[in-house]
């Protein structure tokens, strides 16, 4: 297996498109490998990201008439996008998302989903063949239970794939604080989807904005 380090193996929102898979409700009624609901945040979150990087970003379900729609947390994020509906279970056979992702001319494909050992584990093996530099983003998928999703990421990884966590994408996309343009942005992602550190965020903006000698209320 090819090592990935060196400075060009980090991933640079210019060279990303992110690929969001099947995060539908029929997926989540069997998710077990997660807390759902913070599945639901860390996608939420990676998307919102994307979004405040300008990184292309395909939605697609599978067979959405019968397994549900999008979640609305994520398509808010993408109002006027369309959602890709497929009925293969393997993305990366469909060629409507295959042709997406190839027309925006960017070679780090990074892919979240549901399930990570079916609709995750499937395309990434797939793209890895094809080429494809492939980033899973591990806490923005889930599987029916804790085994099958960590036996799908050590597949993935014998297969040439790059785990990562959606917080660990926010550091490595934004690389430096004097890039302002997003890093406002990222602040307010990371208030909203990045649990204690986020809130940690909103008292140290408080302290930053509370004048010195305006708290204590004097001596008694």
């Amino acid at each position: 297996m090819t090592l990935r380090n060196g400075l060009d193996s980090l991933l640079r929102p210019e060279d990303s498109v992110l690929v969001l898979i099947d995060h539908q409700p029929y997926q989540l009624a069997n998710l077990n490998s997660h807390d759902p609901q913070a599945v639901v945040n860390n996608s939420t979150g990676l998307a919102k990201l994307a979004k405040a990087f300008k990184v292309p970003t395909i939605l697609t379900s599978v067979i959405a008439a019968r397994g549900g729609r999008i979640f609305p947390q994520i398509t808010d994020v993408f109002p006027d996008q369309e959602v890709i509906d497929r009925t293969f279970i393997n993305t990366w056979e469909d060629q409507a998302v295959v042709d997406a992702v190839k027309a925006t001319g960017r070679k780090q494909l990074i892919i979240a989903g549901l399930w990570t050992e079916i609709c995750v584990a499937m395309p990434v093996i797939h793209a890895l063949g094809d080429g494809w530099d492939v980033t899973v983003i591990t806490d923005a998928s889930g599987g029916v239970s804790v085994e099958a999703h960590e036996v799908a990421i050590q597949r993935m990884i014998a297969a040439g794939a790059n785990m990562m966590t959606w917080t660990a994408l926010m550091g490595e996309w934004q690389r430096d604080w004097a890039r302002t343009d997003t890093a406002a942005l990222l602040s307010e992602i990371a208030m909203a989807h990045a649990g204690g550190s986020g809130i940690a965020g909103f008292w140290e903006q408080q302290l930053l904005d509370t004048p010195v000698g305006a708290v204590g209320g004097g001596a008694h």
